[in-house]
């Protein structure tokens, strides 16, 4: 299958999938972390479909590139405040270790594009 948009990107759906289920984890955290680690991991999780989004948009393969490091940074992001949401007591680490399984595929799939895309740059 060509893929012809971003949205056609493995990297990219599964990173559309984290980020509902980082939303939905993230609605047990008590109120007050309303503008905390609620915030943020949901600010981090949307960043990373939204950086390869703009990666793909940018025509540039390098570009393309620094961009799905940014996905990735805010990937590794996600997993620690992860995380630090069992260790302060609002998730259980079951619930962590399934999220963190998610992340650890999708890390993988971003580097293997960045890869690839760094050997055909160098073509």
């Amino acid at each position: 299958m060509p893929i012809e948009s971003y949205r056609d990107l493995e990297v990219w759906q599964l990173a559309r999938k984290l980020t509902k289920l980082v939303y939905q984890h993230s609605k047990k955290f008590p109120v007050e972390e309303k503008f905390g680690l609620s915030s943020q991991i949901r600010r981090a999780a949307v960043s990373i479909p939204s950086n390869v989004a703009e990666g793909w948009g940018r025509h540039y393969t390098a570009e393309f590139i620094q961009f799905l490091r940014r996905a990735n940074g805010s990937l590794v992001e996600v997993e620690t405040q992860l995380i630090l949401s069992a260790d302060l007591g609002f998730s259980t680490q079951q619930e962590v270790d399934g999220l963190l399984r998610q992340t650890q595929i999708l890390g993988k799939k971003i580097l293997n594009l960045e890869r690839s895309l760094e050997r055909r740059q160098s073509k």
